[in-house]
């Protein structure tokens, strides 16, 4: 497990200094099979196909998540991302804004997975390759 490419990668995305698709990519190249983000308890855990894990924990984003979760507001929030209108921090209390309390980013199937208090989600395919 490369634990200084995650942690880095944990907080270039913070700072705002790197793309998704930018995480994904060097994530990938470091072997980490999925990831989980915990929005309001501040915390990302990074898990191997081998079972290992680490975790990150960060000062939590200063928004409290709707109780409701709007599929259309995750969406809209997405597509603000991708297309540059947004950074990460701001996309994250977008989404809470939207109801959603975390995220878990499967690289293997190729999709992230947003979910609100009551299990509600919202499925996000990867834009496809360049």
């Amino acid at each position: 497990m490369d634990v200084a490419v995650i942690e880095e990668c944990a907080l270039t995305s913070h700072e705002e200094r790197i793309s998704f698709g930018e995480v994904v990519e060097r994530l990938i190249g470091a072997g980490v099979e999925r990831y989980h983000v915990d929005l309001v308890r501040g915390e990302s855990t990074y898990f191997m196909p081998d079972g290992q894990s680490h975790r990150v924990t960060y000062r939590p984003v200063d928004t409290r998540p709707a109780d409701s979760f709007s599929a259309e507001s995750v969406l809209a929030a997405v597509r603000s991302i991708q297309a540059g209108r947004t950074k990460y921090l701001t996309f994250c209390r977008q989404i809470m804004a939207a109801g959603c309390v975390g995220y878990l980013v499967s690289m293997q199937g190729r999709r992230a997975v947003y979910y609100g208090r009551s299990g509600e989600t919202y499925v996000e395919p990867f834009p496809a390759s360049r």
